[in-house]
């Protein structure tokens, strides 16, 4: 069967038992140092996609992708603003609300909070408030009830549970002949919910109907805004300036980016540094290549003499040698694929069985914002990682290839 000559060549020096064993090590070690780097960047890079994916599944089952408010405050057409948002192709929900700081007390404490006034049938199209619920239930919210739901943290500082009265103290007075005095209303709690930790969901918000809170803070028929869902959250920032353009100038547009965004953001940011810098662990296993390639060529020197001499030109010599450091990158770096996808894959698992095993907890909640390690495999960091290793294995092969390659056949075979 024909093979290319140099080509055979380099599989034969690949496979043959060289008499320096100190070779032989450098060039395995080169190889797991490829495959090792390889594992290491996909897991790490794995990683940090689940918390990436963790923490915008937290964010977002609590914020909206975009707010539509006036820059009064309050929206008085708001039904109107509403249907003009339906008839956009990108959006799939609105939902109006009233929201507003508050004092609540019980029990002679005092929490600082931020209220929000909604319909509980639309707010299910929004977030995923219904779903974090752990007592009660969101439909309690019934107009003219006067019920409250609180996060966990501020119904645990408050000492309050279901059925518990709390003050609701809003920053407006009212003005009667006895003088000014603030205005307050009295709630029942029907419901708690738990977002988790790390963004204060839990520790200052509280919800209740739309109609009461239209209510508590005078606002007649108004709304604070309009929460808007769409599709795709990484279209929120050019969407929301295309409403801005169409909505007339009392409208005022927001969206995630402008609360969340640094944040996410730094994270991107950390991932890419983090890809670089574990990179260069695949760079020191393709430096040990190099050695052991320019090793390699000096052992061979009398053998490339006697190539040389029966004809082959200094481009096969190079791709004799060239052929021998790419088998080492290519297996090398398949090893770390399957190596780190497999582990990748199984992060969450082995960690949360270490933990059982050793009674200890890598992960808390109240650092990390969640209590285990998340994994996200993406396949084009698999790609990136397999394209890196590849290219700078292939890379490490040109010098020694090079040098091979100006062997001089008269002086390799003057001492023979």
């Amino acid at each position: 069967m024909f093979r290319p000559v140099a080509m055979f060549i380099g599989l034969r020096y690949t496979r043959a038992k060289r008499r320096n064993h100190f070779i032989s090590f450098i060039s395995l070690m080169s190889m797991l140092g490829i495959a090792l780097g390889v594992l290491v960047l996909i897991t790490v890079l794995s990683v940090m996609n689940g918390f990436d994916k963790e923490i915008k599944k937290r964010v977002f089952s609590m914020v909206s992708p975009i707010t539509v408010s006036g820059v009064m405050g309050y929206v008085t057409n708001w039904q109107d603003v509403e249907k003009f948002l339906w008839r956009q192709p990108l959006v799939k929900a609105v939902a109006p609300f009233v929201s507003g700081q508050v004092l609540i007390t019980h029990s002679g404490i005092v929490q600082p909070a931020m209220v929000n006034g909604i319909f509980p049938a639309t707010e299910k199209k929004i977030s995923e408030l219904s779903h974090k619920m752990i007592e009660g239930n969101l439909n309690l919210l019934v107009p003219h009830s006067f019920g409250i739901i609180l996060g966990e943290n501020l119904a645990e500082r408050l000492g309050a549970g279901i059925g518990d009265k709390v003050t609701v103290v809003t920053p407006e007075v009212s003005v009667s002949v006895a003088g000014v005095t603030p205005r307050f209303k009295r709630f029942t709690v029907v419901g708690i919910f738990r977002a988790g930790s790390g963004f204060g969901f839990d520790a200052s918000l509280g919800f209740i109907n739309l109609e009461d809170s239209q209510k508590l803070f005078e606002m007649a028929t108004a709304v604070t805004g309009l929460h808007v869902n769409i599709d795709n959250v990484y279209q929120a920032e050019p969407f929301s300036q295309q409403l801005t353009q169409q909505l007339s100038p009392m409208g005022k547009v927001t969206n995630w980016t402008e609360q969340f965004g640094e944040f996410f953001h730094a994270v991107r940011l950390e991932k890419t540094m983090m890809f670089f810098i574990l990179l260069l662990i695949i760079a020191v296993a393709v430096f040990n290549l190099v050695c052991t390639l320019v090793m390699v060529v000096n052992e061979k020197e009398s053998d490339i003499a006697i190539l040389r001499t029966y004809g082959a030109t200094p481009a096969m010599i190079m791709r004799i040698f060239i052929v021998q450091g790419a088998i080492i990158g290519v297996v090398g770096t398949l090893l770390g694929v399957v190596g780190g996808i497999l582990l990748a894959l199984n992060v969450t698992d082995l960690v949360n069985w270490i933990e059982q095993i050793f009674h200890v907890q890598f992960v808390s909640s109240h650092v990390y914002l969640v209590d285990f390690l998340p994994s996200q495999l993406q396949w084009k960091d698999v790609w990136q990682i397999s394209g890196a290793a590849l290219g700078l294995s292939l890379l490490a092969t040109l010098y020694p290839a090079w040098r091979a390659s100006r062997t001089e056949p008269v002086e390799a075979l003057r001492y023979e």
